[in-house]
């Protein structure tokens, strides 16, 4: 029986979501059609539970802060032969509350009761809470 599972990723030298939704625009960021990917050495063993409605947590500085709803997973060839995964994405980065995670090579499961919530978009016309903000805020449970 196929479940859902997300995927928890490090974004190396990250400073914010800003920063990340960037590193998605460049051209070595974009699978063939356009979509933002990311390639990793491994392919996921629960392949059909992470299609089944996952998405990739992002950790910046310490915190997952984001995920992007997983569309599909692509092989390709590096330059040396080696056959890598393509983890394709959706363009939109969904911010969750920050939740701190220590640093870990490579990426790993995460059961979607143990996701950090969603925030709520900023209404029109209201900037984004700095990270550090929305951190302690989430912290004392207020967001």
């Amino acid at each position: 029986m196929t479940k859902t599972v997300h995927l928890v990723k490090l974004s190396v030298g990250t400073e914010d979501i800003p920063d990340l939704e960037a590193w998605h625009r460049l051209p070595q960021a974009q699978s063939p059609d356009g979509l933002p990917w990311h390639i990793t050495r491994m392919w996921p063993k629960r392949e059909a539970d992470v299609l089944n409605g996952g998405s990739i947590y992002w950790v910046i500085k310490g915190e997952i802060q984001g995920r992007q709803r997983i569309v599909r997973l692509d092989e390709v060839l590096g330059s040396d032969g080696i056959r890598r995964c393509a983890i394709v994405l959706d363009p939109e980065i969904v911010r969750v509350a920050p939740t701190p995670k220590r640093a870990f090579q490579g990426w790993r499961y995460l059961d979607p009761q143990n996701a950090p919530p969603d925030l709520k978009p900023a209404r029109a016309g209201e900037e984004e809470l700095p990270a550090e903000l929305s951190a302690a805020l989430s912290e004392m449970g207020l967001i």
